[in-house]
């Protein structure tokens, strides 16, 4: 599978081939491509990976993170038979590549955006819960800049803030509580999560107004995987009623579970925003949970940059109108 690195050396070599005239890699652009590279291999931790995702052979990865090492005077990388971290002066210059590399794509897309309007790929990453209202945000920008292209990716928290912080997408939608992106990150509440016991609508309790934690805890349960955020939340609410629910499917995918809640006598617990895709057709109903009636604010994260690319730009100005309404 092609990576966001191999793709945009793809969509460059075609613009070339378009009749854009190829300026040669002058010192600093040959500085940029190591700085990526250097960032590449922190985050995979792997020379071959690193290699892979940067498009290029593993000798050329490793000339590459030799010479950046010969040019700044220091170490970066602790080697062994194999890839064995950073060293404190690596850790530090992957502070200054991320915000090089940062700081260099976001002057490339104003420029193009100067040049030919809002276009590029806007590369998105979401919690699964908050898959449902990501088209908010999209189907408004699509129709605004029809050259504009989108990359939604499924992830838990803790992977959006990595991916966030390695560039390799531009912005993420997930949970604001925590602090994890306080003081980093630019946040815009976009919704609160409701949460809701997903059933059959022929099960004996789908007429209930409302069913507690406690006794949501005491059906066949299937849940999201105990590393997504949304699980951790439902564990807490379940720990202040006392229960301790013993789910016998998890997964980290919502599809599956609400299959498995189809096809049997199984319960699972969503967000309301999440639940309602489902429950058109009736087979399903969506009963409120008490005890505590819980809210969490889900929203839109970007890296705190001034200025912001323009395709983020136009990404946080359609949140803040969604978090107007």
């Amino acid at each position: 599978m092609a990576t966001a690195a191999t793709k945009r050396r793809q969509n460059e070599r075609a613009e070339f081939a378009q009749g854009v005239p190829k300026v040669p890699r002058d010192p600093a652009a040959r500085m940029i491509d190591k700085l990526e590279m250097f960032i590449a291999l922190a985050r995979e931790q792997h020379f071959g990976r690193a290699a892979e995702a940067c498009g290029v052979t593993q000798p050329t990865l490793s000339a590459a993170i030799k010479q950046l090492e010969d040019q700044l005077g220091v170490m970066l990388v602790w080697r062994g038979s194999r890839y064995g971290g950073l060293t404190p002066e690596g850790a530090r210059v992957l502070d200054w590549a991320r915000r090089i590399v940062g700081d260099t794509r976001a002057m490339r897309d104003e420029m193009r955006a100067a040049k030919r309007g809002l276009s590029g790929n806007l590369r998105l990453a979401v919690i699964p819960t908050a898959l449902a209202m990501v088209g908010a945000l999209t189907r408004p920008l699509a129709a605004r800049h029809p050259n504009l292209r989108f990359s939604v990716l499924s992830r838990n928290a803790t992977e959006i803030l990595q991916m966030i912080d390695d560039l390799q997408i531009d912005a993420g939608i997930t949970y604001l509580e925590g602090g994890a992106a306080a003081g980093r990150m630019t946040a815009i509440p976009l919704y609160a999560e409701h949460y809701n016991l997903v059933i059959r609508a022929d099960h004996p309790a789908a007429a209930r107004a409302q069913i507690t934690w406690a006794e949501a805890a005491e059906l066949p349960l299937c849940l999201l995987s105990p590393d997504m955020q949304n699980r951790r939340i439902v564990d807490s609410h379940m720990a202040e009623a006392n229960a301790a629910p013993a789910p016998r499917l998890e997964s980290n995918s919502v599809l599956t579970l609400v299959g498995h809640v189809l096809g049997g006598d199984w319960a699972t617990i969503l967000p309301m925003k999440t639940a309602a895709l489902f429950l058109a057709p009736d087979h399903l109903a969506a009963i409120p949970i008490t005890e505590p009636a819980a809210e969490h604010p889900v929203g839109l994260i970007a890296p705190f940059r001034e200025p912001h690319t323009p395709v983020l730009a136009a990404l946080i100005e359609a949140a803040r109108r969604l978090e107007e309404r």
